[in-house]
């Protein structure tokens, strides 16, 4: 079994990720800066680290005292209510996929750290030919504006992992979370927009998002840390859904009534026009890689079955 270090243990991912790995036998410390969600992980059974990813010195002597063989990044710092023409929208998270990405690669390789595993996102692919994606299909890397900034901040982050020197570089883009604690869970932010009938379907309802549910995401996260080659893998379930399928299906889950469907420049007019492409453009993702190399089996392999059972 091995030393594995969790950064982000008490987030929607993390939550799961720590169990499956303490139920597997692994000496796992989980890293937090809430006292409070040290609490939680030391009742799932790991050891917590008590810390902040922008201070170097702290972060190092905790990862030097966990000497993890493994290191997990799941950390985030997204807000739980989304305004896409807030331009500073993905500001705290773009910190933390660039300057906390690589705080924590500079304390894994002086800890000796073997592997990093690191999340990111299976909706960056660029929105042409095909409606859904394999990892090695192009990517958005000149999107404009907020949404552009972080996708490159994505990619920073997927850049210092695969090319970490001295460590098995793992980056795994997860697809749309729902399940306990996401934006999408039952009490989450979409299902209240929902509920208000704010979340219409645009134009044709074309756009293809893929889901992923928390524990699927974790037992994919926790394969990984276990096994598997180095390099990128998309995480998500099998059946990636047009927007005009889903929303009704996501609507009827949480008892709300069936979804408006609005035009595109009224969206554009409304929510702005990073909000009307993501409804629009979207492209799904193929997760039959990490199935092969990561033998990975998921739960809920369709959304249809995961919003009917598991929102959370």
């Amino acid at each position: 079994m091995s030393r594995i270090f969790v950064a982000g243990a008490s987030g929607a991912v993390g939550r799961p990720l720590v169990r499956r790995l303490v139920e597997a036998g692994h000496d796992v410390t989980g890293m937090t800066r809430r006292e409070a969600a040290a609490v939680e992980i030391q009742a799932a059974g790991a050891k917590a680290a008590v810390c902040d990813v922008y201070d170097r010195d702290a972060l190092g002597r905790a990862i030097a005292d966990a000497r993890p063989e493994v290191l997990v990044h799941e950390l985030t710092a997204l807000p739980d209510v989304f305004d896409f023409r807030d331009p500073d929208l993905y500001v705290p998270t773009n910190r933390v996929r660039t300057e906390g990405t690589r705080n924590l690669i500079a304390a894994a390789r002086e800890a000796g750290t073997d592997r990093i595993v690191a999340q990111s996102i299976a909706f960056v692919y660029e929105p042409v030919g095909d409606w859904v994606k394999a990892e090695d299909a192009p990517v958005m890397e000149t999107a404009p504006g907020p949404f552009g900034d972080a996708l490159r901040s994505v990619f920073d982050l997927e850049h210092q992992v695969t090319g970490a020197e001295g460590m098995d570089g793992v980056v795994l883009r997860y697809g749309f979370f729902y399940g306990p604690g996401t934006t999408y869970a039952a009490d989450g932010y979409y299902a209240g927009e929902v509920r208000r009938r704010r979340f219409p379907v645009v134009g044709r309802g074309e756009g293809t998002f893929s889901f992923i549910h928390t524990e699927d995401a974790g037992a994919a996260t926790a394969a990984a840390c276990e096994g598997g080659p180095p390099g990128i893998y998309n995480v998500c379930d099998d059946d990636p859904a047009r927007m005009r399928d889903w929303v009704p299906a996501y609507a009827e889950a949480v008892g709300a009534k069936r979804p408006l469907r609005v035009p595109v420049f009224l969206a554009r007019l409304v929510a702005g026009s990073a909000a009307a492409a993501l409804a629009t453009e979207t492209r799904g993702a193929t997760n039959e890689k990490a199935k092969r190399e990561l033998e990975w089996q998921l739960r809920y392999p369709t959304w249809r079955q995961g919003f009917r059972e598991a929102l959370g």
